[in-house]
């Protein structure tokens, strides 16, 4: 699904660079690489606030800490999403609410976030899934009505730009009180090994979040709040410094990627390709088809068996998984989640995909489909 041997031959040099350079100052944690990846992150996304941290699960149970929220509060979030999302909101005893998705671009659905929302919502957790935003114009709009804090889940979709209808644009992440992201390996801002940050216009939460993450420390042994040890590592924040640089670039190629897809099926009564949202561009961390009438498994295997990946994001919904089964959800209740669930598949997409790739790919799909 990501050919990341083929990315980092082309900057194996820069890495392997990084890296030494790292070893050989032994400054493993906190040392000046993080500081300026964290600069450079500001400076990318025209944030004021970035705070590295251990891997994107924890940037969102940090940003859910500084917001000293209570056993109770209510969070609403998509169904339709990675099980991290939710994971963190029932881990730190809040109540998860999970709304169903827009049919074409997966994202949370602003009319469903609207009638979800009771006395006790906190806190709403928009994820920008599979490469482009959510309709934040929207959310943020309703969010302000009720007073509700946004957290930004964009994990798949670092650098994607969001334009408002007045023409002004921000980037993915940094248009809530609070965006979280993760530098998995596979993301298309992706370390080598785990990472993840927070970041935040609002100095006051910035700093609060600077302090959970170390401990709930400020002064060296002083533990004034409960915090969490989550760091990013300086060799990996190195080599996200190098990987920075490229990733426009990146997005570039995965739109060529994209573009080639889109018009080998273009017009199949049996393949619904990706909807691009006007108001968002996409980076393409997945390239997820809808099918229809035709047995999406048995295409996986057909794929398989020609050394093609092909993966289900996400098989089974949120609401219908067994660690959180709840009394006032059942199925049926989210038809577009459970019809997604039931019909997308991903082919690969990453920065090294060739056009010979992609003709074997695309040909390999529509040899099952056209059958």
């Amino acid at each position: 699904m990501v050919d990341l041997k083929g990315q980092y031959d082309k900057i194996s040099n820069e890495i392997d660079n990084a890296v030494l350079n790292v070893i050989r100052s032994t400054q493993y944690i906190n040392g000046p690489e993080v500081k300026s990846f964290q600069q450079e992150l500001e400076s990318y996304l025209g944030i004021k606030h970035v705070i590295p941290c251990a891997n994107g699960t924890d940037a969102l149970q940090v940003a859910m800490m500084a917001l000293d929220l209570k056993p109770g509060d209510e969070v609403i979030t998509t169904s339709f999403t990675f099980v991290a999302t939710v994971e963190v909101i029932a881990l730190l005893g809040l109540t998860p609410v999970l709304v169903d998705v827009d049919p074409l671009t997966f994202n949370i659905d602003p009319r469903a976030f609207r009638k979800a929302i009771t006395p006790k919502t906190k806190a709403v957790v928009p994820v920008h899934l599979f490469g482009q935003c959510a309709d934040m114009e929207a959310i943020l709009e309703i969010s302000q009505e009720h007073n509700i804090a946004v957290i930004e889940d964009t994990a798949q979709a670092i650098g994607a730009t969001y334009k408002f209808s007045d023409g002004t644009t921000k980037k993915a992440g940094t248009m809530g009180l609070i965006g979280c992201t993760s530098f998995f390996p596979s993301k298309n801002l992706g370390c080598y090994g785990d990472g993840g940050a927070v970041f935040t216009d609002d100095d006051q939460l910035a700093q609060r979040m600077r302090v959970i993450v170390n401990h709930g420390m400020e002064v060296r042994y002083y533990h004034d709040s409960i915090g969490v040890n989550s760091r990013l590592d300086s060799i990996q924040a190195a080599i996200l410094r190098i990987k920075l640089r490229h990733l426009d670039q990146y997005a570039e190629a995965r739109n060529a990627a994209a573009d080639y897809y889109d018009y080998a099926f273009a017009n199949n009564p049996k393949l619904l390709t990706p909807k691009r949202a006007g108001n968002s561009t996409h980076v393409f961390h997945q390239y997820t088809l809808i099918t229809q009438n035709i047995d999406r498994f048995g295409l996986q295997e057909h794929l398989q068996s020609k050394d093609i990946p092909a993966m289900v994001y996400y098989p089974v919904p949120m609401h219908m998984q067994k660690a959180y089964t709840d009394p006032r959800y059942k199925e049926g209740d989210f038809p577009v989640t459970e019809a997604l669930s039931k019909s997308v598949i991903s082919l690969p997409m990453h920065t090294e995909l060739d056009d010979e790739q992609l003709k074997y790919i695309t040909e390999s799909v529509l040899e099952f489909v056209n059958r």
